[in-house]
């Protein structure tokens, strides 16, 4: 059985396919930030925080390596996307057993950030070294179901709403704040790549 999309998915898939020829130049006059009243609410709904929880508990579960813990917090057909060189693949090789037991060669994750926006959990952090940033976008549905993967990379999420919900024919009616960006990828020591996640 195909994994189900999540209908904002397909709507936004959608509306990108309609509008492809005026849609990149259009986002780039989007507002990217939002009103002081979205960003200053510190308030979290219980939903993010519930969610928030069962990220926290992945990453604890994944530094005992407790395999039983891990398989219970993660979606048995996880939907996985990752942004990043091939050899930073760190934690599909952990979740799938095929990651080196040398110490020496082993990724451990270090969380630096947690943030939750209704489903999403993005969390950030780096290497021991803070060589290699990393964010992780989870989608938790009371377990985790889909997770992307940004190595080096830095991120933009924004969430995509109408400034004038009577008109859903024109993208320039678009109003995308920016809700989270990544604050590591500075600290690599280098130019990388940036993204805007839309969620």
């Amino acid at each position: 059985m195909p994994p189900i999309v999540p209908i904002y998915t397909l709507l936004l898939s959608y509306f990108i396919s309609q509008q492809l020829n005026s849609f990149p130049f259009q986002l780039l006059h989007c507002n990217l930030f939002a009103s002081f009243q979205e960003l200053a609410n510190p308030q979290k709904t219980l939903e993010e925080t519930q969610n928030e929880g069962v990220v926290i508990a992945l990453y604890d579960a994944l530094k005992i390596h407790d395999a039983e813990a891990v398989q219970k917090i993660l979606a048995p057909d996880l939907e996985w996307w990752f942004h990043g060189p091939p050899s930073h693949q760190f934690l599909m090789r952990l979740l799938t057993g095929s990651a080196e037991e040398d110490t020496d060669t082993s990724f451990t994750f270090l969380p630096h950030r947690i943030s939750a926006f209704g489903s999403t959990v993005l969390v950030e952090g780096f290497d021991q070294t803070r060589t290699i940033a990393w964010v992780h976008a989870w989608t938790v549905d009371g377990i985790i179901t889909q997770v992307r993967e940004y190595f080096n990379t830095s991120l933009t999420v924004t969430r995509f709403g109408k400034t004038d919900k009577s008109d859903y024919s024109s993208i320039t009616s678009l109003h995308c704040p920016s809700l989270w960006e990544s604050s590591l990828p500075n600290r690599v020591g280098k130019s990388v790549p940036g993204l805007v996640l839309a969620i």
